[in-house]
This record gives C-alpha cells, sequence and structure tokens, in this order.
C-alpha cells in the first residue's frame, strides 16, 4: 500500500483508542487480535460499520488471561471511540465527552499514529461474512444493558456446577478473575435480550398425534416464531444468529452459545419450510452457518488463542453432538425430497463436505453415491429447480 492510500484509510477510518492498557493484555476486532506492547494505544484504519470489540487482561507473565470482555460498535467515517483502563477492575471505561472530544482531535492530528496498529484489511471479507445480517438494530435488540458481553455476568448458568469441559474451564477463569471478584452483584439486566425459543410445543386442544407431528416438524414454531418475534423479518432472524455466534466465539459467552444452538436447532429441524415456504430463508442460513464453521474450525489461529480457539468444548464437535445427529437428520431429509432449490442444495453440499473435510464426520448414505450428490439417471434424486425471484416463480432445469 503506498503512502497515499494509507494515510487517506488513516483519516477516513475510525479509531479505538485505548489508553493505559497494561503489556500483554490481549485486545481484538473482528477476526483480528494484537498482543499490546508497551507503545499500543489503538486499531485504526477501521472500515465504518459493525464491529466487535473485545479484551482479555492477563498476568504480569502474559501466561494467564481473564474472561473476555466484549462489545459492539457500529463507528462512521473518521469517527474516534475513546475507552480508559481500569486498573482496579480490569476493564475498559468510557471516558468524559470533554476527554474524548481532546483526545479524538489529537488522533485527527495524527498524535497517536504511530501508536496504533491498522486493521488488517485483507480480513474484512471474512468479518462481513459473519456479521452481514448484523444491524445497529440488531446489536439494540439483543445486547445486554449497558454493552458490555462477558461470561462474568452469566455465572446463573453454572449453578449447580459447571457440566461440560467449556464450562469448566470459563469458570475456572472467572474463579482467578479480579474483574469477576469485584462484579459479585451484578446488575439483574446484565442478561441478553435473546428470542425465547421454546424446545417442545404444547397448545390445548391438539391431538397426541398433531403435538407430535409439530415437534417433529418445526416448520410451524419457525413460521409463528417470525411472524411474532421476528416481524415477518428473515434477516432479523439470521441476524440474531449471527449476533449470537460472534458474542460465543469471540465473546466468551456462554449464554450467547446456547442461543445459537436453539437457533440451529430450530432451523436444522424444520421439514417442510426449507424445500417449500422459506427456501430462500435456509439457502442464506446455509450460507451464514457454512461461514461460521469455516472460520470457527480454523485449525490455525491468527494470533494469541483466546475465546472459542482457547476454550473450545470438544463434545459439541464429537460425532454424537447436537450439530453432528441435526445433520445427519437434514441431510437424509435432502436425500429424500423430490424437489429442492438449485442455490440451496449448492450450499447444502458446500456446508457438508466442511463437515466431512474439517471435522472428519461421516453421515449416512442412502444412495450408491458420495452423500445428496446423485447419478444423473437416479430416478430418486431430487428435481433441482431454480428460484426466479423477480417473478417469484420456479424454473425447472
Amino acid at each position: 500500500m503506498d503512502s497515499e492510500k494509507a494515510l487517506e484509510l488513516v483519516k477516513h477510518g475510525a479509531t479505538l483508542l485505548f489508553l493505559d492498557v497494561p503489556q500483554h493484555t490481549l485486545v481484538g476486532i473482528d477476526t483480528q487480535i494484537f498482543a499490546v506492547g508497551p507503545s499500543f494505544k489503538g486499531i485504526k484504519m477501521i472500515p465504518p460499520g459493525i464491529h466487535f470489540v473485545f479484551y482479555s487482561s492477563s498476568t504480569r507473565d502474559g501466561k494467564e488471561f481473564s474472561p473476555t470482555i466484549g462489545f459492539f460498535v457500529d463507528v462512521g467515517l473518521s469517527q474516534v471511540i475513546v475507552r480508559k483502563w481500569n486498573q482496579q477492575d480490569e476493564w475498559l471505561a468510557k471516558v468524559t465527552e470533554e476527554e474524548e472530544e481532546r483526545y479524538s482531535q489529537a488522533v485527527r492530528s495524527l498524535e497517536f499514529d504511530k501508536h496504533l496498529g491498522p486493521y488488517n484489511l485483507s480480513q474484512y471479507g471474512e468479518w462481513k461474512h459473519l456479521s452481514n445480517y448484523i444491524t445497529k438494530d440488531v446489536v439494540e435488540k439483543f445486547e445486554p444493558v449497558g454493552g458490555e458481553i462477558t461470561v462474568t455476568y452469566e455465572s446463573a448458568i453454572l449453578k449447580g456446577g459447571p457440566k461440560t469441559a467449556m464450562e469448566r474451564a470459563l469458570d475456572a477463569q472467572m474463579k482467578k478473575s479480579k474483574f469477576a471478584a469485584s462484579s459479585t452483584e451484578q446488575p439483574k439486566g446484565n442478561r441478553f435480550y435473546y428470542t425465547t425459543i421454546p424446545r417442545i410445543i404444547k397448545h390445548k386442544g391438539m391431538s397426541g398425534q398433531e403435538l407430535t407431528s409439530m415437534n417433529l416438524d418445526k416448520t410451524q414454531l419457525l413460521e409463528s416464531l417470525l411472524s411474532k418475534e421476528y416481524k415477518d423479518s428473515e434477516d432479523l432472524l439470521l441476524g440474531e444468529l449471527q449476533f449470537s455466534f460472534v458474542a460465543f466465539l469471540m465473546g466468551q459467552s456462554l449464554e450467547s452459545f446456547m442461543q445459537w444452538k436453539s437457533l440451529v436447532t430450530l432451523l436444522l429441524g424444520c421439514i417442510d419450510a426449507p424445500f417449500h415456504t422459506r427456501s430462500q430463508l435456509f439457502t442464506n442460513f446455509m450460507k451464514v452457518i457454512y461461514h461460521q464453521l469455516k472460520y470457527g474450525l480454523q485449525k490455525e489461529s491468527n494470533g494469541p488463542e483466546m475465546g472459542i480457539h482457547a476454550l473450545l468444548d470438544d463434545s459439541w464437535l464429537a460425532s454424537d453432538s447436537f450439530l453432528h445427529l441435526l445433520c445427519k437428520d437434514f441431510f437424509a431429509l435432502v436425500e429424500e425430497t423430490s424437489v429442492v432449490d438449485g442455490d440451496l442444495l449448492s450450499w447444502i453440499r458446500k456446508f457438508k463436505e466442511l463437515l466431512e473435510n474439517r471435522l472428519g464426520w461421516e453421515f449416512q448414505k442412502k444412495s450408491a453415491t458420495d452423500g445428496i450428490y446423485f447419478e444423473e439417471d437416479d430416478e430418486y434424486a431430487p428435481v433441482v429447480e431454480m428460484l426466479d425471484e423477480s417473478h417469484g416463480e420456479y424454473m425447472s432445469t
């Protein structure tokens, strides 16, 4: 990048100015992580839009880290966000309006420029794949009061004792953290405002057979939630799916993992919707979960390990995990369906290949060919149809 282009990005990109952050602290934005050195004071050249900022303080030797704290920001051109390290509570606190204006002017005058690490624009596309449905409205709808995301606020979820490897690791971190020790009286409002997804559907007056059918196919539940909770916005549902994944993956939020799991269970539990009423939603869902797991399952870390890379519980990626069982049933359903939208089928294939290649998962094959691939003359292969969105009609291929 030439100097003129770099200067243009410095002037028009947003800046995070973090003051007095101790060395060895890990600071991240989106898919990028920085280890704080003696001269680090923040990040520059940030593209406008939604981003997730997160950090984790460490011991003096940089070997142990406290639970991650994160927050979403929606930044504009040349905007400067200023935070100052609170040594006692180990968190980045907001400054007064007067201080923010003074420091912002200093940033725009390039007084801090040599102390700011550049946002790696080559990784921006990866972040957009993880967040393209997360808007300012999505953040405001689901984030906790105050916007701070940390598992420290979620100790109630671990009542009865941590059960999985991930929960045990988070519990151990919370017990070590100064932040946790100084925050025993957490505000009751510091929980997410996630949509409640019923696990079992019950309706008065319904026969046992009708209830069984409704619980086997979650299409009716999906339609009800879209109407009542999401105001008929498929994008809002996908926004919550991405929001919860980012809050879990980068913010270490156990509550967010549970919400992500609930939404994935709902969508993969639908039988009718993917192939008849909501093909476009499920095509977009396949794109979202494909990019989520493609990033989450990377073998190599881009920097110091934190968040999911450090605390990943292998049990939910095992061959008997909820995700494997759901995908196995969903892929079998695709094989049995006579008509599948072409774009949807293409993304299902990509998602299936990702799970097979990254995790070594095998799915029961119901044809002589590989998984959901069929011979051209196979009479049981699904008829692929392409949706003509401009006319809302189907065109057979």
